[in-house]
C-alpha cells in the first residue's frame, strides 16, 4: 500500500468520489445551485468534466453571456440526466472543449475585479 493510498488520496479514493462518495447528494446544495443557475440564465449549456486523480466528475454550466459555474456530480450519467431534466444541451468537455464565451467572461471578470 502506497503513501497516497494510506492518506486516502490514491486512485481508488478519487474514483469513489466520482461515483458519489464525494459528498454530493442529488437533492443537496450542489444540485440546487445548478438548477437555480440553469433556471435564471439564458442559453445555458452543460459541459461534463471527467473525474481525475485529483478531482471528481464535475458539471460546468455556461450561460449565453459566458457566465459559468462548476459543481461536483456523482458521475457523468448524473450530469447528463440533470441536463435532460432541465432541457439544456450537454457536451463532453474532452470532445468539445470549453466555449470561447466562457474564457472571455472569465477574462472580463478578472479585469473588472482588478486581477491579472
Amino acid at each position: 500500500m502506497g503513501l497516497l493510498s494510506r492518506l486516502g488520496l490514491g486512485r481508488s479514493s478519487s474514483r469513489a468520489s466520482s461515483r458519489g462518495g464525494g459528498g454530493f447528494r442529488p437533492t443537496g446544495p450542489d444540485s440546487a445551485h445548478l438548477a437555480e443557475f440553469a433556471a435564471t440564465r439564458t442559453g445555458v449549456e452543460a459541459y461534463v468534466e471527467p473525474a481525475t486523480n485529483v478531482t471528481p466528475t464535475t458539471l460546468v454550466l455556461v450561460a449565453q453571456d459566458g457566465e459559468w459555474t462548476r459543481r461536483r456530480v456523482p458521475d457523468p450519467a448524473t450530469a447528463r440526466a440533470f441536463a435532460r431534466r432541465t432541457g439544456i444541451p450537454v457536451y463532453d468537455v474532452n470532445l468539445t472543449g470549453y466555449p470561447q464565451r466562457m474564457r472571455e467572461w472569465t477574462a472580463r471578470k478578472r479585469r473588472e475585479d482588478g486581477g491579472l
